[in-house]
């Protein structure tokens, strides 16, 4: 499937994320994503068929009404002169319709419009299923950082319960520290489970987006600390009106225009022509037959026509407007949080954890020499764990935040090769 414009941008967006690795059938990057996405997920397959068929109700627009072959036969099967076919009388014509007031060529206007916002829905698809693929890869990569930390509190608590029970051998820590390492390990067994089920349940995700019941990968590549400058505010809002469900509503109005106008032309009739030849049976002479067939009291048909076509053209125009409004309301929430988010991410690693490793250092030399109880270490190793967790959680934040603005503007924030989101 040819990649659109919409679905390079948003490619374009993640190329970070998305770098370049060496050959490795089992780490997926967004790149390989995007790519198994536009090739295979089963919504933008469809778009061919939509297509084709705007495409065969164009050539419809383009047709000419058909001429009719009329066949009558008059003055027979009766009573009197009329009986049996002596009297027949036989006509053979054709009739042909003049459409008046230009309707062909607003057809196939119509039809052209139809065929636009076809296109433009096709693209709008690309991009809800990049985002939604984009955010699916996100998770995985937070699910896989939750599994490594899961595993190394794992590894930190079994060395820990090894220690103690050596302290403990020693006579040098109470029996009560050991219990509380065996519970402090058990944990830390539990949530290795739970992070490998999060992580299974992610991958499956993440590979459904282009149709695979199993994922052929086992990990994905993705560095969700690396950031790049957020672009500013009023840059995002003069991208907003590129969005293709913007120019989507641009689009309606303009078929709903062509709609009234084609309304209008069919409030004038058109005319059927026809041109035949009779001929008598009786005598066995021939003629011509000429006609012209004209609707009349046509004019408040065509005129209800009208005003349904305004009317819709009057609600396109409203329906523009409020989707402008709530998607510009929508962006000024997104790009707060998004900001908010990335000076969470900062907070955490360029003040929080550094004090969380500095007080954890000073706990243990103290648990080392007396000073402290284990279950005041337990708590200092704790908490570096959860603001570790926390540090992964919100830069993933940051980027579904930032993905769902790039949807939203319909354009990439940066085009930098090799750049982070």
């Amino acid at each position: 499937m040819r990649i659109s414009k919409a679905g390079a941008w948003l490619a374009c967006l993640w190329c970070g994320l998305a770098w370049a690795a060496p050959a490795d059938d089992s780490v997926l990057t967004l790149t390989q994503a995007i790519d198994n996405a536009l090739a295979r997920n089963p919504e933008l397959r469809g778009g061919v068929f939509r297509q084709a068929r705007a495409q065969a109700v164009l050539s419809q627009a383009q047709l000419q009404p058909p001429t009719e072959l009329n066949l009558e036969l008059e003055n027979f099967g009766g009573t009197g002169a009329t009986r049996g076919v002596d009297s027949l009388e036989s006509t053979l014509s054709f009739t042909r319709v003049l459409e008046l007031g230009g309707k062909r060529g607003k057809r196939i206007e119509m039809a052209e419009l139809e065929g636009n916002l076809a296109a433009l829905d096709q693209r709008a698809r690309e991009l809800d299923v990049l985002a939604d693929v984009t955010r699916r890869f996100l998770a995985t990569a937070s699910a896989a950082e939750q599994l490594k930390l899961a595993q190394e509190s794992e590894r930190l608590a079994m060395e820990a319960q090894s220690a103690i029970s050596r302290r403990v051998a020693a006579a040098r820590s109470p029996l009560a520290d050991e219990s509380r390492a065996r519970i402090a390990t058990t944990r830390a067994n539990l949530d290795v489970e739970q992070a490998a089920s999060t992580f299974r349940t992610r991958r499956y995700a993440l590979a459904a987006s282009w149709g695979d019941a199993e994922p052929r990968f086992a990990s994905v590549r993705a560095d969700l600390f690396e950031f790049e400058a957020d672009p500013a505010f009023p840059a995002l809002m003069a991208k907003l009106e590129r969005n293709p469900a913007f120019e989507r509503l641009a689009s309606s109005i303009r078929l709903r225009d062509a709609e009234v106008r084609l309304a209008q032309a069919q409030s004038r009739p058109d005319l059927a022509l026809t041109l035949g030849l009779r001929h008598l049976h009786e005598t066995g002479d021939t003629a011509l037959v000429a006609g012209v067939a004209m609707p009349l009291a046509g004019r408040k048909r065509s005129d209800a026509g009208v005003r349904a076509a305004r009317a819709e053209f009057a609600l396109a125009e409203v329906e523009q407007e409020v989707a402008q409004l709530q998607a510009r309301q929508t962006l000024l929430g997104l790009y707060e949080e998004m900001t908010s988010a990335r000076r969470r991410v900062q907070a955490l690693l360029n003040d929080a954890l550094p004090l969380a490793r500095t007080a954890l250092e000073q706990t243990q030399a103290g648990y080392d020499r007396g000073r402290f109880a284990f279950f005041e270490l337990a708590s200092a190793r704790q908490e570096l764990l959860s603001l570790q967790s926390a540090a992964i959680e919100s830069a993933a934040t940051y980027h579904e935040l930032r993905t769902e603005i790039q949807r939203l503007a319909g354009e990439p924030l940066h085009r930098t090769e090799g750049s982070t989101p």
